[in-house]
């Protein structure tokens, strides 16, 4: 994914028009799909709840929000949306995955970015923490992360490129046209992660 302009906000007016019209499919079987829904919306695209392989038809790009990675994962097998989901990312379109979204995309689930993650890495619910964070390639400040029950990159391949950490722990990465994060910006109202997405998108 392409890094923004010197100034987010700037960038994203500059890119708005682009934007327009843009179907952004957001992984609609659990999670706070709306939150992720309304930050596209207010940059100009236009959100797509998925819940079948129809569904995933004319993307821009793909978002798998956070939520419960087991419970996710038997929603994707129940739809039949695993091969369509890797086919999609596969091809090029660009995704970005959250918190359980960053957990979809490892070698052990969708098997689009060559991560092994470490499920409730941080601890249970009660660990859950904010922190402000500064990423690679995201200019215009630290981001404000909210983590929940949150993963950790265990281990990577050569090809992903660490964006952030945690205690020496990947918590931000970025594979090709995959970025992966293990907070949960849209509870905070951040959107260069979205902004990115929508960027990187053609």
């Amino acid at each position: 994914m392409s890094a923004p302009g010197s100034n987010g906000h700037r960038a994203s007016d500059r890119h708005h028009g682009a934007n327009d019209h843009r179907r952004v499919g957001v992984l609609a079987l659990q999670g706070d799909f709306q939150a992720h829904g309304r930050i596209l919306r207010s940059l100009g695209s236009e959100p797509v709840e998925v819940r079948t392989p129809s569904d995933l038809d004319g993307l821009d790009a793909l978002v798998i929000p956070g939520g419960e990675s087991t419970v996710m994962s038997l929603g994707i097998e129940r739809e039949g949306l695993a091969e369509p989901l890797r086919k999609l990312v596969r091809a090029g379109t660009p995704a970005l995955g959250t918190c359980a979204g960053m957990i979809m995309l490892d070698r052990e689930h969708l098997d689009v970015i060559d991560i092994s993650t470490r499920r409730n890495a941080f601890g249970r619910q009660l660990n859950s923490f904010e922190a402000d964070l500064d990423l690679r390639g995201i200019e215009g400040g630290p981001v404000h992360a909210v983590f929940i029950r949150a993963p950790w990159v265990a281990e990577h391949g050569p090809d992903v490129h660490v964006l952030g950490r945690v205690d020496d722990h990947p918590v931000a990465i970025r594979q090709g046209n995959v970025m992966a994060v293990s907070f949960h910006p849209e509870l905070t109202g951040e959107t260069r992660l979205h902004r990115l997405l929508l960027e990187s998108a053609p």
